[in-house]
């Protein structure tokens, strides 16, 4: 897929959550984690390139790239992609390699990925198994610092952006949400330990919480319509949450609008996480 790319006019008939500020001019980022169309990952890329950012994608397998070469295709959009399993180091260091061929600097890159086994969502966290554990913590914890470090040296130059989401199951117990609350709890302490370390090359590194949203993962975790129910009932704004609201905090933390602020964990759930439950 070649580095040529516009913005397609139905993004900018959609007109999403605000109107283009070109807050992402000449920015370039990569976007790890878009699945699919429902993906906030999508959200995001989509919200950065309306505000005039270059946009690449990593995907993991075929199935994936071809999900991606259907939404593309939708959109109008041609964008440079690359495979990338971030369990795997090779293809971790394959991947900076290839994006630094690609664009040399970046300027940003969103963290959105996150996997637990369908069995470990449902039922006593005190059965969670050991590779369960492993394999949740691995894919949706570590992969933070590693990826960190195959981009930091990309953004070294003019500094940048590190932007990962996580969910409030990561301080509370939501039933059923189980050993990914494990994972997105290092998560959140992970870009804390990160921010520091990356602070002195002005990079950044901050979380995004959102409120439940609906999309395919959020799929696996069982009496998730209920959550979804529940959560505009009592929160503080009675409303769901949508990935485009998401998306507009991410492209926030991207910009330089947010230069001064790094290792903060960002809520976007209409006032949810304030409520004494």
């Amino acid at each position: 897929m070649s580095q040529t790319q516009t913005i397609p006019k139905s993004i900018q008939k959609e007109n999403l959550s605000m109107s283009s500020n070109n807050l992402l001019k000449g920015k370039k980022g990569i976007i790890i984690g878009v699945a699919n169309k429902w993906s906030i990952a999508w959200a995001v890329a989509k919200a950065c390139m309306r505000e005039g950012a270059e946009i690449g994608f990593t995907y993991q397998g075929e199935r994936v790239l071809r999900n991606l070469g259907k939404l593309f295709k939708e959109e109008n959009l041609d964008p440079f992609s690359v495979n990338l399993d971030v369990t795997k180091d090779e293809e971790l260091s394959s991947c900076g390699e290839t994006i630094k061929k690609q664009y040399g600097q970046i300027d940003f890159f969103l963290h959105a990925v996150a996997f637990a086994k369908r069995e470990e969502l449902g039922g006593e966290f005190v059965n969670t198994s050991r590779d369960g554990y492993h394999l949740a913590q691995d894919v949706s914890s570590y992969s933070l610092i590693a990826l960190s470090k195959v981009f930091k040296p990309l953004m070294e130059e003019k500094g940048g952006s590190i932007v990962a989401l996580s969910y409030l199951g990561s301080e509370r117990v939501v039933k059923n949400y189980n050993v990914m609350g494990v994972a997105k709890a290092a998560l959140e302490s992970t870009a804390r330990y990160l921010a520091y370390d990356m602070g002195p090359k002005n990079i950044r590194v901050n979380v995004v919480s959102p409120g439940p949203i609906k999309t395919l993962s959020a799929s696996g975790i069982d009496d998730f319509s209920k959550m979804l129910e529940h959560f505009r009932s009592v929160a503080p704004l009675k409303k769901n949450v949508s990935a485009e609201e998401v998306a507009d905090t991410c492209v926030f933390l991207f910009s330089d609008l947010s230069r001064a602020i790094t290792g903060e964990l960002i809520y976007v759930d209409c006032g949810y996480n304030t409520l004494a439950m």
